[in-house]
C-alpha cells in the first residue's frame, strides 16, 4: 500500500541542480511526479531510463500484452500510480474498461484470450514466487519466442520494482491521471 503523504517529495524547478537537470531533459515528460522523485538520484535515474526505456517502448511484446502485464503488477502491488497511469497507456493501445476490470479479476474472468489468461496467471505467479511454472512457461513458449518471454519477464519485474519504489516513496498521482485502483 502506497504511503499516504510523499516522503520523497517531487524537486521543484528551483531545487533542481545541473545534474538533475541534465537527466530531467532526457525525459519526455519531466513533470512527472515519478522523474520529479527519482531525480532525486541522477545517477540511478539515468541508469534506470535506459532499462525501463527498453521495457516500455522497445520490447518485444505486442503493447497490448506488455500493458496487460503492467496492469496486473501494478494492481498486485497496489500501485496506484503506477496502475492510474497505465490504465491510461493501456487504453491507448485499445485496451477497454471491461479489460481493465479483468486486469483485475484476474486470469479466470471471463473475456479473456487463452494466451491473456496465460499473461495475468504469469504475472500472478512471478508476485507470488518469483519464478514461473512450468505450465505457464509451456504455455508461454508455445506462443512467443525465447526474446519475448524473456521481455515478459523483465516487464514485471521492472514495473514490480517500479510499484515498490513508487508505495514507499509515496509518489502522489500527476493531477491530470484519475485513481483506476477504484
Amino acid at each position: 500500500m502506497q504511503a499516504p503523504e510523499p516522503r520523497v517529495p517531487p524537486m521543484s524547478d528551483a531545487e533542481l541542480g545541473d545534474a538533475e537537470m541534465d537527466v530531467l531533459a532526457k525525459v519526455g515528460d519531466k513533470n512527472l511526479n515519478i522523474m520529479r522523485t527519482l531525480v532525486h538520484h541522477p545517477k540511478l535515474l539515468k541508469r534506470w531510463l535506459v532499462f525501463a526505456n527498453h521495457v516500455l517502448f522497445k520490447s518485444s511484446l505486442p503493447p497490448r500484452d506488455r500493458e496487460i502485464l503492467i496492469l496486473r503488477i501494478g494492481w498486485l502491488c497496489k500501485a496506484p500510480y503506477e496502475f492510474s497511469q497505465h490504465v491510461q497507456i493501456g487504453k491507448r493501445v485499445g485496451m477497454t474498461d471491461a479489460d481493465i476490470d479483468r486486469i483485475k479479476a484476474g486470469a479466470d474472468a471471463e473475456g479473456w484470450t487463452s494466451i491473456e489468461s496465460q499473461l495475468i496467471r504469469a504475472t500472478d505467479e512471478l508476485h507470488a514466487n518469483a519464478q514461473l511454472s512450468d505450465d505457464t512457461w509451456q504455455a508461454l513458449a508455445e506462443h512467443y519466442t525465447t526474446e519475448q518471454v524473456i521481455d515478459l519477464v523483465f516487464a514485471v519485474g521492472n514495473y514490480n520494482l517500479v510499484s515498490m519504489a513508487l508505495n514507499t516513496f509515496g509518489v502522489q498521482l500527476d493531477a491530470h491521471v484519475p485513481n483506476a485502483m477504484g
